[in-house]
């Protein structure tokens, strides 16, 4: 079984005269991804592997939620910035089989469509919650019942788990 957390950046800034790709979180985001790290640990999800953008928002997200999770192995991308679910899914793909559980920390719309094509299963509500919101700092988590990362694919997957910002702390918004 093969296991994906994909993650999207926590709530950034947008500072005048600052490219998107440098973007850092605001003051929200900063509050929201350790708390979001807590919560990922807490329920026992501690990803093998770390594919993360290569933008300042996903970057510092990540940061502030592995704090909580430990030290995987990191390996930064920047095929996942601002990327569609195709590129993403294809990123994911080339992962290590040594990696059980694999988390991916991008940006929307490519995310959120992503995760909404490879849960195929799941409580059918959160699903539906799933495709029609994945504000900052959520994150969902997906199973797959095969060894190789490779061969995952749309409508394969078992939605375990879709969290808010605001589903951890309603003051956390998002």
């Amino acid at each position: 079984m093969r296991r994906l957390i994909l993650l999207r950046h926590a709530k950034s800034d947008r500072p005048a005269g600052v490219a998107d790709h440098e973007r850092p979180l605001n003051d929200r985001g900063r509050r929201a991804a350790p708390a979001v790290g807590a919560h990922l640990a807490e329920a026992g999800f501690r990803p093998d592997l770390a594919l993360v953008s290569t933008a300042t928002r996903t970057r510092e997200t990540w940061e502030a939620v592995s704090a909580a999770l430990g030290a995987p192995e990191v390996r930064f991308h920047r095929e996942i910035y601002e990327a569609p679910a195709e590129r993403i899914l294809g990123v994911i793909r080339g992962a290590p089989e040594a990696a059980e559980t694999v988390i991916v920390v991008g940006h929307n719309p490519g995310l959120g469509d992503l995760a909404t094509a490879l849960a195929g299963e799941g409580p059918r509500k959160e699903r539906t919650r799933l495709a029609t919101e994945f504000p900052t700092a959520a994150y969902a988590v997906i199973a797959f019942d095969t060894d190789a990362w490779s061969a995952i694919g749309p409508g394969q997957g078992r939605l375990e788990r879709f969290v808010r910002p605001r589903d951890i702390d309603p003051d956390l918004g998002g």
